[in-house]
């Protein structure tokens, strides 16, 4: 093999690497965002839960179902903010440390 070939090989194998590692750096952050605070990760699932029912729900609670599911939906995403914002937070602070 020659050297150019194998220089493009052994950067792509590099790179691969690189993205590999970060994904896990990320993943495993926010997975510590999970397990600190496990509360809004239940509130989530709860207000998931509670779109979910209301969306099957024959009625529509007295004209407020519509605007209750799209409420509920952006506290979702609120909270998912929140979690990234403190995933954020905590990679610079381990960044800066370094």
């Amino acid at each position: 093999m020659d050297i150019s070939r194998r220089n493009v090989m052994l950067t792509a194998a590099l790179a691969v690497s690189a993205a590999t590692l970060a994904r896990t750096s990320v993943a495993q952050t926010m997975g510590d965002e999970m397990r600190e605070h496990p509360r809004i990760i239940t509130a989530i699932r709860e207000m998931e839960d509670a779109i979910r029912y209301m969306e099957a729900a024959p009625h529509d609670f007295g004209g407020f179902k519509a605007r209750a599911i799209e409420d509920t939906r952006r506290a979702i995403d609120s909270l998912r903010m929140a979690l990234h914002f403190r995933e954020h937070r905590d990679r610079e602070r381990e960044y800066e440390r370094r």
